[in-house]
């Protein structure tokens, strides 16, 4: 019987080229052993399993290699290699010292790997301070640990540090498929990605349960296989889980749930996993965040179909109630009544309620046909009710309309005797309009400071195409004098900010005053509520225009003496 060795040793990488998902430390290794600026002391830290040991071996070989040796050559009297979690003692660390003054017999390097350098005791540590930092030129040292936090700082001080990352499920899964196929197995890709996840970035945990699925199923790898090897729920547990609540079916979801209980799992493993179907299926609704969902091809199909079925808010609904329960399932005495209320309230989110009155809850005729019973007609009496209450609502909505009409008519005005020193404000004053206006203006900004509306670029000839339009609007109501204020100056962008410049104050006035329709119809039709409103005076620019409001007025009042005589008795600004 030939001995087997684990695909851990057998398919070890022997150069940086095949070490999978640490292209940067790879790469920066092996720019350091061309350019000559390798240090002498370099701590590898990271997870299990991701490569520290392995890329310290090769980087040992490979700086001893001078090109002319074969293969399988492995230089072991160079490489030392030293457990620091049995050799943790000071005498170990001395031990270790005095092998380091004696140069290599053949190579350039003596390199020395101390493996869970962490578990070196404090005594040790210092012990093995000053050969670290002024080792001999010949000695090179390559500490490994998955605990840096450990490692006193005087240690870390005097190392290059390389931090390993977790193997992504991709990289691990693509490598598990080049073992697969080495092998001569059939894998499926969604079994393959099931044993990439259940690694949790560790590739040679990876390759431990590819060896333990390929023994239970053969050459012919599945999902199914994987999911009943590794004891893990499929996920087609949870496409069914959704579909029954997304139906408001509660008897079959609490039997699935009893189902998957006798199976040996726990609610706190299926409340969680169900909490991370609804998170994927969300990421599954944009194609932006599609790139978030690892899993196989095939069960990507699946989540893209599902996600249709189902609405954001009850999404993350559904996420907000199995993480409510994922928190309180330890603290909780009756752990099995938590999670089937969960998956009831689950189950009552689409639950709108019409159900209740909808026809399959109306007893049908014939079903006192077939219990002998002669139903009672019930005669409906005649719309006269009906008549009165609809008469007697268009009553009232008519002596409202005309309540509301009779505030809105103007009265005649009486005649006020005006005592010195004081000063009224008419209802059909400026002043009066431009604090109607004002009004108008700070609702708007109470709109405009929403941050779901959206704020999409434009150009400047999509502003002054939009503000011909609003223009001629203008002109068509009849609104000739803001109309020309608005053509008196090409509008010019700065960011979102419209920036116009008039050569008197009383155009400023005047437009700040009727701005709130302008900056409405500008902010939908380009679809920007950022846009704001600057507008400055330049006096010079006064000389090209002829007439200011004032002198329109003593000219009008030179034709008609009788327009004073309107503006003081409504007391009106100019």
């Amino acid at each position: 019987m030939e001995h087997f060795v684990v695909s851990a040793r057998k398919y070890r990488p022997q150069t940086f080229k095949d070490v999978v998902g640490q292209q940067a430390i790879t790469n920066t290794l092996l720019n350091a052993i061309e350019h000559n600026h390798l240090a002498q002391a370099l701590l590898f830290t990271g997870p299990r399993g991701v490569g520290k040991t392995t890329c310290a071996r090769i980087l040992a070989k490979m700086i001893n290699s001078e090109g002319n040796e074969t293969e399988d050559e492995d230089f072991a009297f160079n490489i030392f290699e030293l457990d620091a979690a049995s050799n943790n003692s000071v005498d170990d660390i001395r031990s270790l010292t005095d092998q380091v003054r004696i140069p290599p017999q053949v190579g350039k390097y003596k390199v020395y790997i101390i493996d869970e350098v962490h578990m070196l005791s404090q005594a040790a540590f210092n012990a093995f301070l000053k050969t670290l930092e002024e080792p001999p030129k010949h000695c090179i040292f390559i500490l490994a640990t998955t605990e840096k936090h450990k490692i006193i700082p005087t240690i870390l001080s005097r190392c290059q540090i390389f931090d390993f990352k977790r193997i992504t499920v991709k990289d691990a899964k693509e490598y598990l498929k080049y073992i697969a196929e080495q092998q001569g197995i059939t894998a499926d890709d969604d079994a393959l990605h099931i044993i990439a996840q259940k690694a949790d970035g560790a590739m040679r945990d990876a390759l431990s349960i590819f060896d333990r699925v390929v023994s239970f199923s053969g050459k012919n790898l599945t999902r199914q296989a994987v999911t009943e090897n590794l004891n893990v729920l499929d996920y087609d547990t949870y496409f069914t889980s959704t579909d029954y609540i997304l139906e408001n079916k509660i008897p079959e979801l609490l039997l699935q749930f009893n189902n998957t209980l006798s199976k040996g799992f726990d609610g706190h493993h299926y409340i969680a996993g169900l909490a991370s179907h609804f998170r994927d299926l969300l990421v599954s609704k944009t194609t932006e965040t599609i790139e978030l969902l690892e899993v196989g091809d095939q069960t990507k199909e699946k989540y893209l179909k599902q996600s249709q079925k189902a609405s954001q808010d009850f999404l993350l609904k559904g996420i907000e109630l199995a993480n409510d329960c994922d928190l309180k399932y330890k603290t909780s005495k009756n752990q099995r009544l938590l999670v089937e209320l969960c998956i009831m309230q689950l189950a009552s989110i689409t639950f709108d309620g019409e159900k209740k009155n909808s026809k399959h809850y109306i007893i049908p005729a014939s079903y006192f046909k077939k219990k002998g019973i002669t139903p009672v007609p019930v005669k409906v009496p005649e719309q006269v009710s009906s008549q009165n209450n609809t008469t007697s609502n268009k009553t009232e909505v008519t002596t409202a309309a005309s309540k509301h009409v009779e505030s809105l008519q103007v009265k005649e005005p009486k005649k006020i005797i005006l005592k010195q020193g004081t000063k009224r404000t008419s209802g059909l004053s400026l002043s009066s309009i431009r604090a109607k206006k004002e009004h108008q203006i700070k609702q708007m900004d109470v709109v405009v400071d929403e941050e779901d509306l959206p704020k999409e670029d434009f150009t400047e000839a999509d502003l002054i195409a939009h503000w011909k339009k609003f223009t001629q609007i203008l002109i068509e109501k009849g609104k000739h004098n803001l109309a020309s204020i608005l053509s008196m100056d090409t509008p010019k962008v700065k960011g979102t900010t419209i920036h116009l410049e008039y050569p008197n104050a009383t155009n400023k006035v005047e437009l700040e005053r009727q701005q709130y329709d302008l900056m409405a119809y500008l902010r939908k039709s380009l679809s920007n509520y950022d846009i704001s409103l600057d507008i400055s005076v330049n006096e010079i620019l006064e000389k090209q225009y002829t007439y200011t409001p004032a002198d329109k007025f003593e000219k009008l009042n030179e034709k008609n003496p009788n327009l004073d005589l309107l503006r003081r008795t409504f007391d009106l600004d100019i």
